[in-house]
């Protein structure tokens, strides 16, 4: 039975905690798992609000220029997903803006998506303004009952309406956030590819049933892919890299949440650029240089045993109560249908020079036919594994306290 263990920073992981039901309920009295465990039904519903609201009436105008994600606010890797569902192949580009109003070459001619889960965003406000009084065509997808809504009817822009559901905080709406821009840019005939069609949408909300089902709480931990993950990160520095741009927006959300839902920093990379950017973190200090001045811990590198052997007295010292010091875990999410051969064989060779380091290797591989379920099948095991995270490190995973500090408005819980 697991109990608690010191982790290598010194905090105490409480790996006991997941298989005990009881407690793992306790241990997240706003309910995030719920929340999480929502994600499916979110699919269904904000795809139904979205074909409600007449959104597909947007390819009235014919294709856009380019579509121009803004005020995503709260929405954490919204664009990126978006980018990464429409495909490389998508014939109009897809752009991210997170200033306030709009970049100056936006007009008419582009269709905006405005996304603020509260609906009172300052970025997104201003941006659907500049947007009304440029005559871009616009979607704004938000709050009810909110700012973002009545700017929306003051502009005659499409709005849907994105309902409050037991105060779920805006980090665990993701996918009723994103799912009516994915109607929209389905309707505009922006998404290629024959995977990508209305039984997509489907296909997703059972995909993220499927792990619901397979990372719920009373499910144990050697069977849960999710307290598998949470407890292979507790501990370590992770370094996340991607292979496409699929899991590259999985990375952003992923890294976003382990921030979010359990205070926990990782390093995010996305293949080929983090091969040249980052690869000098596997010897650095997290790396095959941690451990080396003096610990001969299990996951030391070489230099600590050579160090260790030439001190008998040191060699033979009790470390029972020392920490050992943050190694880093490389986490791997890839998405072999759509991998450049290149990238396959750098993420390949990072497999074997980490592995030369004695650094731990983790690989997630996205399943599905389509971009929208494969991003899904990351997305949801990462949202899981980041409140599972929290809560065997003794963190409510809902609130952020610092939220104040940095006087972030509105709040996320």
């Amino acid at each position: 039975m697991m109990g608690q263990t010191r982790g290598n920073w010194g905090a105490i992981v409480d790996e006991g905690i997941l298989d005990d039901v009881a407690r793992l309920t306790g241990a997240d009295p706003s309910g995030m798992l719920l929340h999480v465990a929502s994600s499916a039904r979110q699919v269904r519903e904000s795809a139904a609000l979205a074909q409600e609201t007449g959104v597909a009436s947007l390819a009235a105008d014919g294709r856009p220029r380019a579509v121009l994600v803004a005020g995503a606010g709260g929405s954490t890797a919204f664009g990126a997903a978006l980018t990464a569902v429409m495909g490389p192949d998508c014939p109009v580009p897809v752009l991210e803006y997170d200033g306030f109003g709009l970049p100056g070459w936006a007009g008419v001619a582009d269709l905006v998506i405005v996304v603020s889960g509260s609906g009172r965003d300052g970025q997104a406000l201003s941006a659907l303004e500049e947007a009304d009084r440029r005559g871009c065509r616009t979607l704004a997808v938000g709050a009810p009952d909110s700012p973002l809504a009545a700017l929306a009817d003051r502009a005659r822009a499409l709005f849907v309406a994105v309902p409050v559901v037991d105060a779920r905080p805006t980090r665990a709406s993701f996918w009723a956030l994103l799912l009516p821009a994915v109607v929209a840019v389905h309707a505009l005939g922006l998404v290629q590819g024959g995977a990508e069609g209305a039984d997509a949408i489907e296909a997703t909300a059972a995909r993220l049933e499927d792990v619901a089902m397979r990372c719920r709480p009373s499910s144990e931990t050697f069977v849960s892919p999710a307290k598998e993950l949470a407890l292979a990160l507790a501990g370590s520095l992770p370094l996340l890299w991607g292979t496409t741009a699929l899991t590259a927006a999985a990375v952003s959300r992923a890294a976003d949440q382990l921030a979010a839902n359990a205070g926990y920093p990782a390093v995010p990379g996305v293949l080929p650029a983090a091969a040249a950017a980052q690869v000098g973190i596997l010897d650095g200090a997290f790396g095959s240089r941690a451990g080396s001045a003096g610990s001969a811990g299990p996951n030391a590198g070489p230099g600590a045993a050579a160090g260790a052997a030439e001190d008998l007295d040191d060699f033979f010292r009790d470390r029972v109560d020392e920490a050992e010091p943050v190694r880093l875990r490389l986490v791997l999410l890839r998405d072999q249908a759509a991998e450049h051969p290149t990238v396959t064989r750098q993420a390949d060779a990072a497999i074997v020079a980490a592995a030369e380091r004695g650094i731990p290797i983790t690989e997630v591989s996205a399943q599905g036919a389509s971009r929208l379920e494969r991003l899904a099948s990351l997305v949801g095991l990462f949202d899981y594994a980041s409140v599972y995270l929290g809560i065997v490190l003794g963190l409510d995973p809902t609130p952020v306290a610092a939220a104040r500090d940095l006087d972030i408005r509105p709040l996320p819980n």
